[in-house]
């Protein structure tokens, strides 16, 4: 999760445990963090499998984090969330050419974030995400 406002990463987590994943949950509150641990060349056990970004970050835009990420063989194919504050039509559009997977706007209806998250689980237990080396 790449949220710069703990309080708000902590709600996230708070509903996205509401929903059921358990899954570790790694948070960096600034671009330069989420993409040094993003690239840091962890084993595929450990390796993000899901990415929830923030447009509005301290050091960078959450825009050039999402390049970063589907420009890297290593991590492309990984499933990007945009949660943020963001709800201009021109930037919900330029972060699905760039390739995330799920817009939300925040303040988030947290049942509704929460029955997506849910949704969002079932969908990523059966999908299957190829290993760094099938990417290439």
């Amino acid at each position: 999760m790449v949220e710069d406002d703990l309080g708000h990463a902590r709600l996230i987590e708070k509903n996205i445990r509401r929903a059921g994943v358990m899954n570790e949950i790694v948070h960096a509150a600034d671009g330069t963090t989420a993409l040094e641990h993003l690239r840091k060349g962890l084993g595929p056990a450990h390796r993000p499998f899901l990415v929830l970004l923030d447009l509005n970050l301290p050091d960078m835009s959450g825009t050039t984090i999402l390049e970063h990420l589907k420009s890297d063989p290593g991590l492309r194919r990984f499933p990007v969330i945009v949660l943020t504050t963001t709800d201009d039509e021109r930037e919900i559009q330029r972060c699905y050419d760039l390739g995330a997977n799920v817009y939300i706007t925040k303040p988030v209806d947290y049942d509704a974030f929460t029955t997506a998250i849910r949704q969002l689980g079932l969908f990523l237990a059966v999908m299957q995400v190829p290993q760094a080396e099938d990417m290439a």
